[in-house]
Protein backbone atom coordinates (compact mmCIF):
# COMPACT_ATOMS: atom_id res chain seq x y z
CA UNK A 1 0.00 0.00 0.00
CA UNK A 2 1.05 3.60 -0.91
CA UNK A 3 2.06 5.08 2.61
CA UNK A 4 1.73 8.79 2.45
CA UNK A 5 -0.05 10.78 5.45
CA UNK A 6 -0.21 14.98 6.33
CA UNK A 7 1.11 16.89 9.44
CA UNK A 8 1.99 19.88 11.09
CA UNK A 9 5.51 21.18 12.16
CA UNK A 10 6.02 21.27 15.62
CA UNK A 11 9.41 22.04 16.61
CA UNK A 12 12.67 20.57 16.87
CA UNK A 13 14.13 19.02 20.05
CA UNK A 14 16.61 16.10 20.58
CA UNK A 15 16.40 12.71 22.00
CA UNK A 16 18.83 10.44 23.01
CA UNK A 17 20.07 6.81 21.37
CA UNK A 18 20.63 3.48 23.89
CA UNK A 19 24.41 4.66 23.39
CA UNK A 20 24.18 7.96 25.03
CA UNK A 21 24.25 10.21 21.31
CA UNK A 22 22.02 12.76 20.84
CA UNK A 23 19.77 12.58 17.68
CA UNK A 24 18.39 16.37 16.87
CA UNK A 25 14.87 15.51 15.31
CA UNK A 26 11.55 17.88 13.95
CA UNK A 27 8.52 16.54 15.66
CA UNK A 28 5.37 16.67 13.59
CA UNK A 29 1.93 16.45 14.26
CA UNK A 30 0.77 13.72 11.36
CA UNK A 31 -2.84 12.74 11.06
CA UNK A 32 -4.94 11.87 11.76
CA UNK A 33 -6.06 12.30 7.95
CA UNK A 34 -9.40 11.43 6.17
CA UNK A 35 -9.61 10.14 2.94
CA UNK A 36 -11.73 12.82 0.97
CA UNK A 37 -11.84 11.91 -2.72
CA UNK A 38 -11.14 8.59 -4.43
CA UNK A 39 -9.64 9.05 -8.44
CA UNK A 40 -9.48 6.39 -10.81
CA UNK A 41 -7.61 5.51 -14.37
CA UNK A 42 -11.28 4.97 -16.02
CA UNK A 43 -12.67 8.65 -14.54
CA UNK A 44 -9.39 10.41 -13.62
CA UNK A 45 -6.40 9.20 -16.18
CA UNK A 46 -4.44 8.20 -13.19
CA UNK A 47 -4.87 6.17 -9.54
CA UNK A 48 -4.70 8.65 -6.52
CA UNK A 49 -6.98 9.39 -3.09
CA UNK A 50 -7.43 13.23 -1.84
CA UNK A 51 -5.92 13.45 1.64
CA UNK A 52 -7.50 15.74 4.61
CA UNK A 53 -5.94 17.35 7.30
CA UNK A 54 -6.86 19.38 9.93
CA UNK A 55 -10.32 20.42 10.78
CA UNK A 56 -11.98 23.47 9.56
CA UNK A 57 -15.20 25.40 10.73
CA UNK A 58 -18.11 24.66 8.15
CA UNK A 59 -18.69 28.62 7.73
CA UNK A 60 -15.86 29.28 6.44
CA UNK A 61 -15.93 26.63 3.34
CA UNK A 62 -17.47 27.80 0.18
CA UNK A 63 -20.33 25.88 -0.87
CA UNK A 64 -18.36 23.50 -3.66
CA UNK A 65 -15.90 22.93 -0.90
CA UNK A 66 -18.75 22.07 1.14
CA UNK A 67 -20.40 20.05 -1.56
CA UNK A 68 -16.85 18.60 -1.74
CA UNK A 69 -17.13 17.06 1.72
CA UNK A 70 -20.66 16.34 2.31
CA UNK A 71 -19.90 13.78 -0.90
CA UNK A 72 -17.33 12.19 1.14
CA UNK A 73 -19.15 12.18 4.52
CA UNK A 74 -16.67 14.15 6.24
CA UNK A 75 -16.15 17.06 8.09
CA UNK A 76 -14.35 20.05 6.76
CA UNK A 77 -10.49 20.15 6.40
CA UNK A 78 -8.09 23.18 5.86
CA UNK A 79 -5.30 21.08 4.43
CA UNK A 80 -5.76 18.98 1.17
CA UNK A 81 -2.94 17.15 -0.60
CA UNK A 82 -3.35 14.19 -3.19
CA UNK A 83 -1.18 10.93 -3.12
CA UNK A 84 -0.62 8.60 -6.20
CA UNK A 85 -1.38 4.66 -5.36
CA UNK A 86 -0.86 1.45 -7.00
CA UNK A 87 -4.25 0.27 -8.90
CA UNK A 88 -4.91 -2.84 -6.70
CA UNK A 89 -4.83 -0.79 -3.64
CA UNK A 90 -8.10 0.07 -1.51
CA UNK A 91 -9.73 2.82 0.18
CA UNK A 92 -12.84 3.95 1.21
CA UNK A 93 -14.03 7.51 1.45
CA UNK A 94 -13.97 8.70 4.84
CA UNK A 95 -11.18 6.07 5.48
CA UNK A 96 -8.90 7.08 8.51
CA UNK A 97 -4.88 7.03 8.68
CA UNK A 98 -3.27 7.93 11.74
CA UNK A 99 0.52 8.29 12.17
CA UNK A 100 0.92 3.95 12.80
CA UNK A 101 0.96 3.30 9.02
CA UNK A 102 4.90 4.38 9.62
CA UNK A 103 7.48 2.38 11.38
CA UNK A 104 10.67 3.25 12.91
CA UNK A 105 13.54 2.88 11.23
CA UNK A 106 11.54 4.15 7.74
CA UNK A 107 13.18 6.38 5.43
CA UNK A 108 10.50 8.62 4.00
CA UNK A 109 10.26 12.18 1.52
CA UNK A 110 9.15 15.15 2.91
CA UNK A 111 6.90 17.72 1.20
CA UNK A 112 6.72 21.27 3.04
CA UNK A 113 7.24 25.14 2.14
CA UNK A 114 10.38 26.78 3.07
CA UNK A 115 10.54 29.98 5.51
CA UNK A 116 9.75 33.17 2.94
CA UNK A 117 12.81 35.75 3.69
CA UNK A 118 11.93 38.76 1.44
CA UNK A 119 13.83 40.39 -1.18
CA UNK A 120 17.39 39.18 -0.83
CA UNK A 121 21.01 40.13 -2.98
CA UNK A 122 23.00 37.66 -4.71
CA UNK A 123 25.25 36.91 -1.70
CA UNK A 124 22.46 35.55 0.80
CA UNK A 125 20.32 34.37 -2.42
CA UNK A 126 23.15 32.24 -4.72
CA UNK A 127 25.87 32.28 -1.98
CA UNK A 128 28.24 34.95 -4.43
CA UNK A 129 31.38 36.07 -2.96
CA UNK A 130 31.31 39.69 -2.16
CA UNK A 131 33.79 42.30 -3.65
CA UNK A 132 36.51 44.21 -1.75
CA UNK A 133 35.48 45.81 1.04
CA UNK A 134 38.09 48.92 0.84
CA UNK A 135 37.13 52.47 1.01
CA UNK A 136 38.09 52.65 -2.72
CA UNK A 137 35.81 49.67 -3.71
CA UNK A 138 32.18 50.97 -4.07
CA UNK A 139 31.63 47.42 -5.39
CA UNK A 140 30.89 45.69 -1.96
CA UNK A 141 27.70 43.18 -2.50
CA UNK A 142 26.85 44.15 -5.86
CA UNK A 143 25.75 41.27 -8.48
CA UNK A 144 28.52 42.01 -10.48
CA UNK A 145 28.76 42.16 -14.59
CA UNK A 146 25.39 40.76 -16.30
CA UNK A 147 28.00 39.98 -19.83
CA UNK A 148 26.17 39.93 -23.08
CA UNK A 149 26.52 43.48 -23.98
CA UNK A 150 25.40 42.66 -28.04
CA UNK A 151 21.91 41.31 -27.47
CA UNK A 152 21.59 44.37 -24.79
CA UNK A 153 19.33 42.54 -22.74
CA UNK A 154 20.01 39.97 -20.02
CA UNK A 155 19.27 35.77 -20.78
CA UNK A 156 16.86 34.24 -18.83
CA UNK A 157 18.37 32.37 -15.89
CA UNK A 158 21.12 34.79 -14.49
CA UNK A 159 21.39 34.54 -10.79
CA UNK A 160 20.13 38.39 -9.30
CA UNK A 161 18.91 39.48 -6.63
CA UNK A 162 15.32 38.62 -6.21
CA UNK A 163 12.79 36.79 -4.13
CA UNK A 164 13.98 33.83 -1.93
CA UNK A 165 12.08 31.25 0.29
CA UNK A 166 8.42 30.22 0.13
CA UNK A 167 9.11 27.85 -1.90
CA UNK A 168 7.70 23.61 -2.27
CA UNK A 169 10.97 21.56 -1.05
CA UNK A 170 11.42 18.34 -1.10
CA UNK A 171 14.19 15.74 1.61
CA UNK A 172 14.39 12.54 0.46
CA UNK A 173 15.24 9.69 2.51
CA UNK A 174 14.49 11.45 5.64
CA UNK A 175 14.75 8.78 9.13
CA UNK A 176 11.94 7.99 11.02
CA UNK A 177 13.47 7.65 14.54
CA UNK A 178 10.50 7.28 16.50
CA UNK A 179 6.41 6.72 16.18
CA UNK A 180 4.13 8.23 19.14
CA UNK A 181 0.38 6.84 17.61
CA UNK A 182 -1.54 7.54 20.76
CA UNK A 183 -0.45 11.26 20.33
CA UNK A 184 -0.18 11.59 16.83
CA UNK A 185 3.44 12.34 16.66
CA UNK A 186 6.38 11.30 14.35
CA UNK A 187 9.87 12.41 14.95
CA UNK A 188 12.35 12.80 11.72
CA UNK A 189 15.99 12.51 12.15
CA UNK A 190 17.26 16.62 10.81
CA UNK A 191 15.57 19.24 10.14
CA UNK A 192 12.44 19.58 8.01
CA UNK A 193 11.36 22.58 5.35
CA UNK A 194 9.21 25.34 6.93
CA UNK A 195 8.36 27.24 9.88
CA UNK A 196 6.71 26.16 12.88
CA UNK A 197 2.92 25.42 12.30
CA UNK A 198 3.75 24.77 8.44
CA UNK A 199 1.96 21.83 6.49
CA UNK A 200 3.82 18.95 5.81
CA UNK A 201 3.34 15.50 3.68
CA UNK A 202 5.55 12.63 4.51
CA UNK A 203 5.66 9.98 1.72
CA UNK A 204 7.51 6.97 1.64
CA UNK A 205 10.60 7.04 -0.52
CA UNK A 206 10.71 6.89 -3.98
CA UNK A 207 14.45 6.30 -4.03
CA UNK A 208 15.46 2.34 -3.81
CA UNK A 209 17.25 1.18 0.18
CA UNK A 210 20.68 0.99 -0.64
CA UNK A 211 22.36 -2.42 0.17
Amino acid sequence: MAKGILGKKIGMTQIFSPEGRAIPVTVIEAGPCLVVQKKSVTTDGYDAIQLGFSERKERLVNKPLKGHFDKAKVKPCKFLREIRIKKNENYDLGQEIKADIFKEGELVDIIGTSKGKGFSGVIKRWNFNRAPISHGSMYHRRPGSLGATDPARVFKGRKMPGHLGNERITLQRLQIVRVDAERNLILIKGSVPGAKGGMIMIKETLKSVKK
